[in-house]
């Protein structure tokens, strides 16, 4: 019987997983080096955390059951419901700002297409108790820190940046009211993705209940805007205004301090569909924009209060394992496989034995890669098998070595071989790996 995986779901072999691991062992460097501290959450969680902060019809895109204690849970969709009850839990004894990270693996049961599966990994970064654009600026850093360490440029990935303060005073300024700045988040986060003349009817509503026709090109004009300076001049006699892009300003001048304005654009098409964003917003793009959004992220002053209790401001992103991983794949960016074995130990007769595994302990105690044949073989066989694992050198072990206390190791690459003590014979294996 043949028995597939479920569709969206990833088998990791080998290589595969050592592609993975570089990823993992990258953000975590990366957020080392900003004194974030990982931590984690269980995997399934009451369904009421969710449909809490997401309302009801996040359900159709969870995992969701009763359980044997008839509990209505869900697995996780996302990290945030959780990281703010552990904050909450402990608030007061947290030293702020609080730097956390965790790489968890997230469900979601929705339609697979390219840089969306059903499971995926992803990286989750929060900057808590901190309100001022320094904060934003900081987590900005590490997303692009992030792409640095994995060898991406510039050129290869953008931060696409803006605000929400600055995007609903342009706005209101254009004559949308309170009650039509969701509609109009939702037109313009859908920019790209829509003809203008579908977007216009969306505003106008089916029936010309929604927007005016002058405010709805308005509302479009807004979403044209790229740059800071064109920003500036758009906000000029809006009231608010000024204050709405202090902190953008602010955000962009930290980068430029650190030199890494070069890799931000402002731009207000990004909006981020989650309505709970007071603030800053920002994505990672790859350059040419045929791919789905990296990462994303911004700022949530409220949202900790609404599910944890707690007051507190917080900014942060989240990082799937997909995209980016479809991205250094066509950059030609992956690790190189590590061969699984260093050290292949052959021995001559089977009462060399013993002798060969005393040495792949001695080895193995030293942190080199061992392996030997577990059945007896001829050497030649056992070379072929020391030429499949990709060993980098080989150690022969007869009798006449053994009586003069010594073994033969062999370059497999160079294909040197020479006489060694058998007492120095992990020293010169390690010798020879540097």
């Amino acid at each position: 019987m043949s028995h597939q995986s479920l569709p969206g779901f990833r088998e990791f072999f080998p290589a595969d997983f050592a592609a993975r691991s570089h990823l993992f062992e990258a953000w975590r460097r990366v957020a080392a080096r900003y004194g974030f501290e990982e931590y984690d959450g269980p995997p399934l969680e009451p369904l009421e955390l969710y449909t809490e902060k997401s309302g009801p019809e996040i359900v159709g895109q969870l995992y969701n059951f009763t359980d044997k204690g008839d509990r209505q849970v869900a697995l996780r969709p996302e990290m945030t419901p959780t990281l703010a009850r552990m904050v909450a839990s402990r608030a007061n004894g947290l030293r702020k700002p609080i730097r956390w990270f965790s790489i968890a693996q997230m469900f979601r049961y929705e339609r697979q297409q390219r840089g969306r599966l059903r499971e995926h990994y992803q990286l989750n970064c929060d900057l808590i108790g901190e309100p001022g654009p320094l904060g934003d600026a900081e987590v900005i850093a590490l997303l692009i820190d992030l792409a640095r360490e994995l060898g991406l440029g510039s050129d290869d990935v953008r931060v696409r940046l803006s605000d929400r303060r600055v995007l609903a005073a342009l706005l209101r300024g254009a004559g949308v009211t309170e009650a039509q700045l969701p509609l109009a988040y939702a037109a313009i986060d859908k920019r790209e993705r829509m003809e203008r003349p579908a977007l216009e009817a969306m505003l106008r509503g089916v029936d010309g209940s929604g927007m005016s026709e002058p405010v709805a090109a308005r509302v479009l004009e807004v979403a044209s805007l790229h740059r800071l300076d064109a920003v500036e001049k758009a906000l000029t006699g809006v009231p608010g205004g000024e204050a709405a892009l202090l902190p953008l300003r602010q955000t962009l001048q930290a980068l430029a301090a650190m030199g890494l304005d070069g890799w931000v654009d402002v731009d207000l098409t990004i909006v981020r569909g989650l309505a709970y964003y007071t603030g800053t917003v920002f994505e990672l793009f790859d350059a040419g924009k045929s791919l789905r959004a990296i990462a994303g992220g911004g700022r949530y002053d409220d949202l900790l209060g609404r599910l944890g209790g707690v007051d507190l401001p917080a900014v942060g992103f989240a990082m799937g394992d997909v995209v980016i991983g479809d991205l250094l794949k066509e950059r030609g960016l992956h690790p190189a496989p590590t061969p699984a074995v260093e050290v292949f130990i052959a021995g001559v007769t089977d009462d060399d034995l013993p002798h060969v595994l005393a040495l792949a302990h001695e080895c193995r105690d030293a942190g080199l890669r061992t392996e030997y044949a577990l059945t007896a073989q001829a050497v030649g066989k056992q070379l072929k098998l020391a030429d499949a694992r990709q060993a980098r050198v080989a150690v022969l072990i007869g009798p006449d070595d053994r009586a003069r206390n010594e073994v033969q190791i062999k370059d497999l690459t160079a294909k040197a071989q020479r006489s060694v003590s058998r007492t120095d014979a992990v020293a010169a294996l390690l010798a020879a790996r540097s």
